[in-house]
């Protein structure tokens, strides 16, 4: 390993994260940026959101696996449903609460802990829950649109009383005194709680490892990573295990699992989800969102747990759109941008030619498909970088100082240097957020209503291969995965992963989508009518753990 230096917190830093840093730094003072002024507090950045945000959709009424050869054939054929079609059936009477809570339990303590996807489970208490749900039912009486719908999340969701370990060694056996606003909202809408799914150490990863844990494996070929930190909820709602969990995004950590593992994943407006309760990573690039199967299903989702929340000062009081019952507007018209220069890494020839079809898959459905306007990702990237890695580190400073032992080493090395940026480059990273999207509304959403990307740039690694001993090559692969997506998180823009077809691995890989402001129905609109024209979310894993 690198040789070490000691900050005034006494905080060890290898010299290359260093020299990382210093050079960010040093780079970002020599560009010409927008002059940031005396903004920067998350209600100014708010603020810029509201006046870029897209055009309003319309507010309609709604109306209302790895294989599983060891699973019974009853679970198999209700694991086999979208999320929406079990709401329905579950709300008809046509399967039970408690049915469909028994076969994700079983599917969850075989295929999940398999795929080393699960973190705990409380089948009791998802019982209980479902028994009740069946009694009101059977009293007319329905919760909400996700009536004994069962899911479970990634472990950073804390419920009163419950264990809330954050996939780490440091908070293991540690039980929750609150409960997240997101998980208020599913219990109001009638979910049932199975329990918590594995993650990286601290959300902080994108490749999903975490030797605490274990690494979960992906249902396509279990030896290859899921992507994360959203990793165990990946594995899981891939594996047909569940029907969608609850992940967060600080730079990717939605939308890169989504597109490693085959699913819907999307990552919401900054303010639009409230995240009171929820482990903080980064308070200013924090955001929460589904990983389903399909993009209705990920509306539905969003549409329960999106909207103002007075525990969350950041959240909009703009009014949330029906998600749903924009979905089949189709894409005519739409001017969709597709990102071709100027891109940080090389993106691999299968994935960019993935990428040329569905080009032309939306001109096929009637998008004035064009090129990007060109704007600066790494630019945009190294600012969120910045952010990211100073607000981590001042959350996890005494812990480092007094545990250090304790943490994964890439952990340790993803957080680095943030104790080595100073707080005028900070400051000015997060003052930077506000005149940056304005920049980006004028040249780019001015003249496209939509940009589209590969989400991640490369094929899905081994987990044996990504596994690395040496911080750098880690720190290389992880930037690398993560170089088309952290611009979102940075300028606080809906973006959403779907389906983009199979390389010649047969491993899955994703499109993102990426909308103005509060334009989750747009994108969410656009990434149905692909799915629906390919049918990509309708293929399964064949692999088993």
């Amino acid at each position: 390993m690198d040789a070490t230096v000691e900050t005034c917190s006494g905080i060890r830093i290898a010299q290359a994260q260093l020299r990382l840093a210093e050079e960010t730094a040093a780079a970002l003072r020599e560009l010409r940026l927008p002059d940031a002024g005396f903004g920067g507090e998350p209600a100014d950045f708010l603020l810029a959101l509201e006046r870029h945000a897209g055009a309003e959709e319309p507010r309609a009424q709604r109306t209302e696996t790895a294989e599983g050869a060891q699973l019974s054939a009853a679970a198999r054929e209700i694991l086999a449903l979208s999320l929406c079609e079990l709401a329905a059936a579950l709300r008809s009477g046509a399967i039970s609460a408690r049915t469909a809570t028994e076969a994700c339990l079983e599917a969850l303590a075989t295929q999940g802990r398999a795929l080393n996807a699960v973190a705990r489970l409380d089948a009791e208490r998802a019982l209980a829950r479902a028994q009740e749900l069946d009694r009101a039912r059977a009293q007319g009486k329905l919760a909400g649109p996700l009536h004994g719908v069962p899911l479970a999340h990634k472990d950073m969701f804390p419920r009163a009383g419950e264990l809330s370990e954050w996939g780490t060694l440091i908070f293991r056996g540690r039980r929750a005194s609150i409960t997240a606003t997101v998980i208020e909202r599913l219990d109001a809408a009638g979910a049932v709680d199975l329990g918590r799914l594995n993650m990286v150490e601290f959300a902080l990863g994108i490749t999903g490892h975490n030797p605490h844990t274990g690494h979960p494996k992906n249902p396509w070929d279990p030896t290859r990573i899921t992507g994360g930190s959203s990793s165990g909820s990946a594995a899981a709602v891939a594996a047909r295990c569940i029907f969608g969990s609850l992940g967060s995004d600080t730079g990717g950590s939605i939308r890169v699992p989504a597109s490693l593992c085959g699913l819907v994943g999307i990552k919401p407006t900054y303010g639009r989800v409230s995240r009171a309760g929820a482990m903080p990573l980064s308070f200013s690039l924090d955001h929460i969102g589904p990983l389903t199967r399909t993009t209705a299903d990920a509306a539905l989702l969003l549409q329960v747990i999106a909207g103002q929340d007075s525990r969350d000062r950041t959240t909009s009081a703009r009014p949330v759109p029906d998600f749903l019952a924009a979905l089949e507007a189709g894409v005519g018209g739409l001017r969709i941008g597709f990102v071709r220069d100027r891109l940080p890494v090389a993106v691999d020839p299968e994935i960019a030619e993935l990428t040329k079809e569905a080009e032309a898959v939306f001109r096929d459905l009637g998008a004035i498909v064009i090129a990007a306007p060109a704007f600066d990702l790494e630019l945009l990237n190294a600012l969120r970088r910045v952010v990211l890695t100073c607000e981590c580190a001042a959350l996890h400073r005494r812990l480092v100082a007094t545990r250090e032992a304790d943490y994964n080493r890439e952990t340790l090395a993803r957080m680095a240097p943030g104790f080595a940026f100073s707080a005028v480059d900070y400051l000015e990273a997060v003052a930077l957020r506000a005149p940056m999207l304005e920049r980006f509304a004028a040249e780019v959403f001015a003249r496209c209503d939509l940009l589209a990307l590969p989400t991640c740039p490369v094929r899905t690694p081994t987990v044996a291969e990504s596994d690395t001993s040496g911080d750098q090559r880690f720190l290389a692969l992880s930037n690398a995965m993560g170089a088309l997506v952290g611009f979102a998180n940075y300028l606080g823009l809906p973006a959403v992963s779907v389906p983009m077809g199979f390389d010649s691995a047969g491993m899955p890989t994703g499109l993102q989508l990426v909308g103005p402001p509060f334009a989750e129905a747009l994108v969410l609109r656009a990434a149905h009518a692909f799915e629906r024209a390919t049918g990509y979310t309708q293929r399964t894993p064949g692999a088993r753990a």
